[in-house]
């Protein structure tokens, strides 16, 4: 008698994604443990840690539903310089004296990005353009030019921890991107900003204090779907 493999009828695994790893790392680990299709809902990049939640099965079905819940994320913005791809994966540039920010300034400059606003996407990003992957063509030092999109920026606390850190905590919208928004932060300081670090602690009601290691001998899977 064949016993029926519960991930294959579905189910939703809360990953927290180590440092250096792709997404797409994390699925393929899943995936070989669990013996089921497997998809996750919502990319986070290499240099990013956190929350990833992945479906299983007749799940899979439903990782729109999980892209489109408000997100919630942690890390710190780096002052006084930029990088072409908005975080760590490229060198800083641009050097500009940083030393007059203060926590007055940083509040300041946070109600500006909080609530509806339009944002450009990073070029470093996997949106498509042409058919082709934008990060690609940015690897290969073809301009790329992206449209602004229209997100929402719930909540935006910036706070000066230890020069050139500033800490934040964002709640946005699908969509948004925490890069762009460092970048954004920094040319309307004057003094430039690049992402470097970056937490997705929350998507829709699930956080993550309920994700497993990848490397985890138990993976757990929620029931209440």
């Amino acid at each position: 008698m064949n016993m029926i493999n519960p991930f294959e009828e579905g189910k939703v695994i809360l990953v927290n994604k180590p440092l250096h790893w792709t997404s797409a790392d994390v699925v393929k680990k899943i995936r070989n443990r669990v013996n089921a299709k497997v998809g996750h809902a919502g990319t986070l990049d290499p240099l990013a840690t956190g929350l990833l939640i992945l479906c299983t099965g007749k799940f899979t079905k439903k990782i729109n539903e999980f892209m489109s819940q408000e997100k919630e994320y942690t890390g710190t913005f780096t002052l006084g310089s930029t990088t072409v791809s908005f975080d760590r994966e490229t060198e800083p540039e641009n050097h500009k004296d940083f030393s007059w920010v203060d926590d007055a300034a940083l509040k300041k400059v946070s109600r500006q990005f909080t609530g509806e606003i339009m944002q450009t996407p990073p070029v470093y990003s996997a949106i498509k353009k042409n058919g082709l992957r934008s990060y690609d063509l940015a690897r290969q030092g073809i301009a790329v030019a992206l449209d602004a999109r229209k997100v929402n920026i719930r909540l935006f606390d910036l706070v000066m921890e230890q020069p050139p850190q500033v800490v934040f905590r964002a709640i946005c919208s699908t969509g948004t991107y925490i890069r762009s928004l460092a970048n954004d932060v920094g040319q309307a300081l004057g003094c430039g900003a690049y992402l470097s670090s970056l937490c997705r602690t929350r998507i829709g009601r699930y956080v993550l204090e309920d994700a497993i290691d990848p490397e985890s001998a138990e993976i757990k899977f929620r029931t209440d779907n």
